[in-house]
């Protein structure tokens, strides 16, 4: 299908040849206002999530409105990282026409994961450093001993995200910094952030026409799906990189851990991805269940978006890993060669 040069994107990855704008987004280090506004947006979200059991057993049971909203918002805040924030901005795994490329910006924004270019270059420098110095979230960071690998998987899963220094965006997403509209979209996070925790409650009051209606769906459509999407999310970075198969040949020690998998949206078939991170599909064998990849297809088959990476058998079969049936010593040894 053909487009006029104003309806199709580039690749995301490629840098332009114009100047960087020479505002990093959101300033090189993270200030104290910044850190206890963090703390609140995991802290506060996580204690619904474990009151939410027992204030369910309580309230009689979740309605099917509230199970609704969580379930949409949740999987369209998941998708809007998983295939927006990782597979095409971070790795240009497809290219997308314009509606499809804000759109996408938008709903990833609307997870509450952080602001898109700072996202973006955080994983982009964790691919270049995997389970290496320099990585900003490997588990393996305090080394391999048991106790070094729990204070590494508390690091990986959330300490991180308090280290002070942030990754340079004008380095590893100078394509983003200097594209307007994802700039624009960048710097908007707390909108987007507000917009994603208010409509919940705002369908369940006028669906219910009550109070009641609209807290329940804040409680369950806001606080309760914001906090085990995250915790989702960072389990990739955290669980992915410490347990799981790895039938493939990578730098790293990237895992599939295959009960992640539908609430990860693909994303936990982490060891391919990290084997082919360019790939647009990551659960490659039969079975692996990959949201993420069947929305693109869908997109693809619309119109929407082309050039898609999709791995070929021969390029998946010439990545398997042969050694030590892939255990973190195949991994190393791959490393090593």
């Amino acid at each position: 299908m053909t487009s006029s040069s104003s309806d199709v994107i580039e690749d995301p990855r490629k840098a332009a040849d114009t100047a960087i704008p020479s505002a990093t987004l959101g300033g090189e280090r993270k200030g104290s206002l910044e850190q206890v506004t963090l703390l609140l947006f995991i802290v506060v979200p996580f204690l619904a999530l474990l009151a939410a059991v027992p204030l369910a057993w309580g309230w009689g049971g979740v309605s099917w409105l509230d199970l609704g909203l969580m379930v949409f918002f949740y999987y369209l805040g998941c998708h809007g990282v998983t295939i927006g924030y990782h597979r095409y901005f971070t790795h240009g795994s497809f290219k997308a026409k314009r509606p499809l490329r804000i759109a996408l910006a938008i709903a990833g924004s609307m997870a509450v994961e952080g602001p898109l270019v700072r996202w973006v270059a955080d994983h982009r420098k964790h691919h270049k450093f995997s389970d290496a110095e320099g990585d900003p979230h490997s588990p393996w960071r305090y080394g391999e001993t048991v106790p070094a690998l729990i204070k590494g998987l508390w690091w990986a899963h959330i300490a991180w995200m308090f280290d002070e220094e942030r990754t340079p965006q004008d380095k590893y997403a100078p394509d983003l910094v200097k594209d307007p509209a994802i700039r624009a979209i960048s710097r908007q996070f707390i909108y987007w952030t507000v917009l994603s925790l208010a409509l919940p409650p705002l369908i369940g009051g006028l669906v219910t026409m009550s109070w009641w209606g609209a807290f329940t769906a804040f409680f369950w459509g806001s606080l309760v799906r914001v906090a085990l999407l995250h915790h989702v999310t960072w389990s990739i970075n955290s669980i992915c990189h410490a347990v799981g198969k790895r039938p493939f040949k990578s730098r790293d020690r990237s895992g599939n851990v295959w009960w992640l998998a539908v609430l990860s949206c693909g994303e936990s078939w982490h060891n391919l991805h990290h084997a082919d991170p360019t790939s647009a599909r990551h659960g490659v064998e039969r079975g692996q269940i990959d949201s993420s990849a069947r929305i693109i297809r869908w997109c693809e088959q619309l119109g929407w978006a082309y050039d898609v990476r999709w791995p070929s058998r021969s390029r998946i079969d010439s990545r398997r890993n042969t050694g030590e049936g892939g255990s973190p010593q195949g991994a190393e040894a791959a490393k090593a060669a």
